[in-house]
């Protein structure tokens, strides 16, 4: 039976200490592609495993899953197959488990879920054992710093949303815009994090908080976050003349002593 829950059950983190954090957010990484950047994510694997502070989010699309139905050059152009592409993904993340904040499905997840019911996306979350981490479409996590049961500025709560993410077209410009609106109808949201379109940005936008109880106006401010993917241009990309992107992994801190998130590219 599967441990699924809902999606709009919210994840929660305590972190006591109330030490500043780095979350790697981890994405499209097409593992088994053929232009999967494979020394590029080693060494990035590397840097977070010697983090003492990292943790990570998957955005999805972990690996390349091809099938007979897929979009795209087609099974036979993948290097592993994709019970291979699991396998492999999965011994690469085990030394992380325990740092995993979090886990979305992404669309070549869906693949084979499409074509025979079986989500890969599900099956690498049980083999690290954070299936309960584990969200089919979207995630909201809660990251809270200190004392829980105290109040204020010195104890920050983090909200941050999590999704695969859609469309998004040729263009960045597009691709923010879709996502800045899906950003703007999640209140309470601090950061949005998402990937697919291969495209990484970072944009803060800002709302109007209207509090009636104390008969304020105040800005709160949201960022969206679209992680790097970690494939070289060519294949699929250039067969459909895709412009290329760049490539940047992300890092979100977020501050244990006040509220304060900043991401580096």
């Amino acid at each position: 039976m599967l441990f699924l829950l809902s999606d709009f059950t919210i994840i929660t983190h305590e972190f006591p200490n109330r030490e500043d954090i780095h979350i790697y957010a981890v994405g499209d990484l097409h593992l088994g592609s053929a232009e999967h950047m494979r020394k590029e994510w080693d060494a990035f694997l590397k840097r977070i495993l010697e983090d003492p502070h990292g943790y990570v989010i998957l955005v999805g699309d972990l690996i390349n899953n091809s099938t007979r139905n897929s979009v795209g050059n087609g099974v036979f152009e993948d290097l592993l197959t994709p019970s291979e592409q699991v396998e492999v993904i999965t011994e690469q993340l085990k030394p992380l488990s325990e740092r995993i904040l979090a886990s979305v499905s992404g669309n070549h997840c869906d693949r084979t879920m499409k074509d025979c019911g079986f989500n890969v996306s599900y099956d690498i979350a049980v083999r690290l054992g954070i299936q309960h981490l584990w969200r089919d479409n979207i995630a909201f996590v809660r990251i809270r710093m200190g004392d829980k049961d105290a109040k204020g500025t010195k104890n920050p709560t983090y909200m941050l949303t999590v999704v695969h993410g859609n469309g998004g077209g040729k263009k960045t410009g597009s691709a923010v815009n879709n996502a800045v609106d899906f950003a703007n109808i999640i209140e309470g949201n601090d950061c949005l994090v998402l990937g697919h379109t291969h495209k990484p940005y970072v944009t803060q936008g800002s709302k109007l908080f209207i509090d009636t109880r104390n008969n304020q106006v105040s800005f709160k401010p949201y960022k969206v976050v679209s992680v790097t993917s970690w494939l070289q241009y060519g294949g699929y990309a250039a067969k459909k003349m895709l412009p290329p992107t760049g490539h940047s992994p992300q890092i979100i801190t977020l501050c244990g002593t006040r509220k304060e998130m900043l991401v580096s590219m």
